[in-house]
């Protein structure tokens, strides 16, 4: 099963306490990890899709921007030890060539040091929009002159192929959209709306979506 996340409402967080926007986006980061081990140690889940930051977030106030990218920065570094304990592979989705150049090249170090792990995939999406990724893989399939004649032009040309179509969204905040999320990969996926923000969904209500979703039958247009 590939659950993903849309942490939303981390800066009305930090709002009602009087805190800076990026103080609700530290409590979300710290918060992430107890979510990350559930979903490691629970059989049900293979892949975690968590959205970090989107292509519009750029529009937010640039010292918001800069302290958010430290502290994705940050957390990689921190967590990269664990994820070799703990079999775990780390991919990344999103543009590249916009982030701080430190935190691209720690991506692709960590990429490249945990592609091998099987028991579990935490799949980061930054500076990522899906309109974004299916013109960047229109774009790759159209430079190797292939025909737009099924969705099999597009697939293997998108961030990760390899990744299965999501299962399970989990938006928080009260939010009832899709923003641009994983179009492609999410067509058939079901949506669970929580009406929480985000640093106060904890492991229990992670569990009640995943066991709401387990007794879903889905038919996929069948």
């Amino acid at each position: 099963m590939h659950v993903a996340i849309i942490p939303d409402g981390n800066r009305r967080w930090a709002k009602k306490r009087s805190l800076h926007p990026w103080d609700g986006h530290k409590e979300a980061i710290e918060h992430f990890r107890s979510l990350t081990d559930w979903c490691r140690n629970d059989p049900r889940v293979d892949a975690l899709t968590v959205w970090c930051f989107s292509t519009e977030n750029w529009k937010r106030d640039k010292k918001e921007v800069s302290m958010l990218m430290k502290m994705l920065e940050e957390y990689l570094a921190k967590e990269r030890e664990g994820f070799n304990n703990k079999n775990t592979k780390f991919i990344h989705s999103g543009r590249r060539d916009r982030i701080p150049t430190s935190l691209a090249k720690l991506i692709e170090e960590v990429e490249e040091e945990t592609k091998d792990y099987d028991g579990f995939t935490l799949h980061l999406a930054v500076d990522y929009g899906g309109k974004d990724e299916i013109l960047r893989a229109a774009l790759k399939a159209k430079s190797y002159h292939l025909k737009a004649e099924s969705e099999d032009f597009i697939s293997p040309y998108l961030d990760h192929p390899e990744l299965p179509d999501i299962d399970l969204i989990i938006r928080t905040s009260g939010e009832h959209r899709t923003s641009n999320f994983f179009l492609f990969q999410a067509a058939y996926a079901e949506w669970d709306f929580i009406d929480m923000l985000f640093p106060d969904f904890g492991v229990n209500e992670l569990q009640e979506s995943v066991d709401a979703f387990s007794s879903r039958t889905r038919r996929f247009g069948g």
